[in-house]
């Protein structure tokens, strides 16, 4: 594993108490848990670095049942939780294209082979009682294509399956992309990166982390085309990945769909910084 892919531990996510201090910018678990009048509910969540908004999909604002992120968590729960920051390892690239659709080389046209994937973001900000939709979030996404390789690094040049949007007056963003691959020593994950602009287009914070898969769903995927051409099974599952044992569990996505027509996935996450 590269150096730069290992879990992030600097003192923002690290402060001696990731329950009840305020780590850098960012609103702790307990602090949004009060905002949101559940007080002592804190401890039925995982520590973490951002908040995430449980709900399958739009609805979810409300603060409504479900687990778009794959953890269940306890009963009666609203919207906002919790989630790890996570590193954003050695291949990112900064002013990755603005579009919608990652799939496409803008180099050579070429489209990227392999499962369907739509992945849908919903930004919202904390505030007491619930969440409120957070417009003008740079989302930037980025990962490996069905046999594990990245674009413009290592050697490699182009911009596919990279792209960033900004997220609309209901904070909302969705992503046309493809069923990531893995390459050795990680398990199968996309990285993002948000960063609220201002009126004159400025980040003034950032939050980095990745999102992972369910193991079922990476088997069907490995055993098409052209994925079974790397193997059919990737050599980190979820469970031995050291990124994932640091909270990669709140960062599951709930995938619907099948291998032969494509998936669509919602991460919903509250961003309380910038």
């Amino acid at each position: 594993m590269n150096p730069s892919d290992r879990p992030d531990l600097s003192p923002l996510h690290l402060d001696g108490d990731t329950d009840d201090g305020m780590t850098g910018t960012i609103l702790s678990r307990r602090r949004a848990l009060r905002l949101l009048g559940l007080g002592g509910g804190a401890a039925a969540l995982g520590a973490g670095g951002v908040l995430a908004q449980r709900g399958g999909g739009p609805g979810g604002m409300s603060g409504a049942g479900g687990t778009s992120a794959g953890t269940s968590g306890a009963a009666g729960l609203p919207g906002c939780v919790v989630r790890p920051a996570m590193t954003e390892g050695p291949y990112f690239v900064e002013s990755e294209p603005r579009r919608s659709d990652i799939r496409r080389d803008s180099t050579t046209g070429r489209l990227s082979a392999g499962v369907p994937l739509t992945l849908s973001f919903v930004v919202s900000r904390v505030a007491v009682g619930g969440c409120t939709p957070r417009s003008g979030v740079l989302i930037d996404v980025w990962h490996c294509d069905a046999l594990g390789v990245y674009s413009d690094v290592q050697g490699n040049t182009g911009d596919f399956l990279r792209g960033s949007q900004v997220t609309d007056a209901q904070g909302r963003a969705r992503f046309t992309t493809i069923y990531p691959g893995w390459y050795q020593g990680r398990a199968v994950h996309i990285h993002f990166k948000l960063r609220p602009l201002d009126a004159s287009g400025r980040a003034t914070g950032e939050f980095t982390s990745q999102l992972f898969f369910p193991e079922n769903v990476n088997t069907a995927v490995f055993a098409r085309a052209p994925y079974r051409q790397k193997g059919t099974k990737a050599d980190t599952p979820n469970a031995t990945d050291g990124i994932y044992r640091n909270g990669g569990n709140q960062l599951l996505l709930d995938v619907k769909g099948d291998a032969s027509r494509g998936y669509a996935a919602t991460f919903d996450v509250g961003l309380n910084i910038g």
